[in-house]
């Protein structure tokens, strides 16, 4: 359904323009069966409302409506209902909501009513699929994507900039849990079981002789460990595992950097926070030092470790402070296609300077574990033939290789990544990945990243699954703190 208009688009071959507003209801209350009516439907119509993905008991539904006044109410297991927590008249339908759509909606606007503290709109402009829609001369449709308001940006950052400058890691610390520490002296195969058998892709080091954590065992480690091991000439055996403890493969590690890396570091310093620093300085700690986390410790009577700070964690308190007043972070607002975050897959005639790493599942697990180290990325996306997205291989997929010491009996160049990822795997608990739609929210996006354990979301075309771009944890920190 579009409203005609008469704008005026110089140096194009359009003969019209029409603007449709493509408007999401929602139903957060909960039910078996929930329908949409109002007077766009001329209420005969009942419209068939979706839960949404991981909230079963929010519904929502996507109509197009014409600019105007216009009234709708939910028909919920039966039974017709309104949401009390919007506007709402009585009239011939009894008791309705209400909402006015503008006759030219702004496309950097998805809130159509201001929200007051502590709830959030539950009718909202879909900027999912709010595009001005323009009628070329051959009658075909063509969308135009939302433009990117550098205003919007700036005001975004400062917003962010100021909330997590005023708040401290402290906020970080969960209300209950669990950190599982490795001493340095632990041989490094019993660290390698002890974290596949706990499902953690990795663990802050204690030194009982300084009294205070030293370092973190990452996934990164165990790669160099793995590629060390397949190495002809290398110093290292599967053997040696049994008795070479954390602390020697430090020590081994600093000789590998130079390959590694190229430049010969010497030791790192281990970087960590407090818990009174803001959160700001925690985000900034784990960016410039291209960390994926950073230990939360306190120095009282006796050195504590309180928790392992993350940028998961820290995107977890923004969406959470947020959440009821969104409209207040312009760039949210926007679809992930129309700001510069992430790296996409250029278009003709484009330059990239990020190109995207992708591999074929029958490329060498070897193959993956080099690329995973050398384009310093936490996963890559496994494509097929036609480039659409099957699987996603992760540092954190490493532990698998210790189930069963498959590490042991394998030769890194002749597993395939497909048969990598079946390791630890059973028919009730598939490997699960996360993507996303070019044209999704950023909010949508942030919160999906938000979650432990996700720190890099692909971006694949609706129904081919084709892979268009990448958005990490860190290219929303380095949007969002400019």
């Amino acid at each position: 359904m579009y409203a005609s208009g008469t704008d005026s688009l110089p140096e194009t071959n359009e003969v019209a323009v029409t603007v449709a507003i493509p408007t999401r209801f929602v139903w957060p209350y909960g039910g078996t069966r929930v329908f949409l009516s109002g007077s766009f439907t001329r209420w005969s119509e009942h419209v068939p409302m979706s839960p949404m993905e991981g909230c079963p008991t929010v519904f929502q539904a996507i109509c197009s409506l014409t600019p105007g006044y216009h009234q709708y109410k939910f028909f919920v297991d039966g039974e017709w209902r309104h949401d009390e927590n919007q506007p709402f008249v009585t009239g011939n339908y009894g008791t309705v909501n209400t909402v006015l759509l503008t006759r030219e909606p702004d496309p950097n606007t998805a809130i159509l009513f201001p929200e007051t503290p502590g709830s959030r709109s539950n009718m909202d402009v879909d900027t999912d699929t709010f595009y001005r829609v323009v009628t070329l001369s051959d009658g075909t449709l063509q969308k135009a994507v939302p433009r990117f308001a550098e205003n919007d940006l700036e005001v975004s950052r400062h917003r962010i900039s100021a909330f997590l400058s005023t708040h401290e890691a402290f906020e970080l610390l969960p209300e209950s849990g669990k950190i599982i520490t490795l001493d340095v002296d632990v041989p490094v195969k019993q660290a390698f079981h002890i974290l596949y058998e706990q499902g953690i892709p990795m663990a802050p080091l204690w030194d009982f002789c300084k009294g205070q954590v030293v370092g973190v065992l990452t996934p990164l480690d165990f790669i160099l460990i793995l590629r060390e091991l397949g190495k002809h000439g290398s110093n290292l055996t599967e053997e040696e595992l049994e008795t070479h403890t954390i602390s020697a493969w430090k020590e081994v590690k600093l000789h590998l950097n130079q390959h590694v890396d190229g430049h010969g570091r010497g030791p790192r310093h281990l970087v960590h926070a407090g818990p009174f620093d803001s959160l700001k300085d925690v985000a900034l700690k784990i960016l410039q030092n291209k960390l994926s986390t950073v230990p939360l410790t306190h120095r009282g009577s006796y050195p504590e470790l309180l928790h392992l700070a993350s940028l998961s964690g820290i995107l977890k308190c923004i969406c959470r402070h947020f959440r009821h007043s969104s409209s207040s972070l312009p760039i949210l607002q926007q679809p992930i296609c129309s700001i510069p975050l992430g790296t996409w897959v250029p278009r003709v005639g484009e330059l990239n300077g990020r190109p995207l790493a992708v591999l074929r599942p029958n490329a060498s697990l070897n193959s993956a574990l080099s690329l995973l180290v050398q384009a310093q990325v936490s996963s890559i996306p496994i494509v097929d033939e036609n480039d659409s997205l099957l699987d996603i291989y992760s540092r954190s997929d490493i532990t698998a290789l210790a189930k069963d010491r498959a590490y042991a009996q394998i030769q890194l160049d002749e597993m395939s990544i497909h048969q990598a990822l079946q390791l630890g795997q059973d028919a009730s608990s598939p490997h699960t990945f996360f993507n996303a739609q070019r044209c999704q929210m950023c909010i949508e996006v942030m919160e999906r990243l938000a979650n432990p354990g996700v720190r890099r979301l692909v971006i694949v075309e609706a129904g081919s699954k084709r892979v268009e771009g990448i958005i990490s944890l860190s290219d929303v920190f380095r949007l969002l703190l400019g």
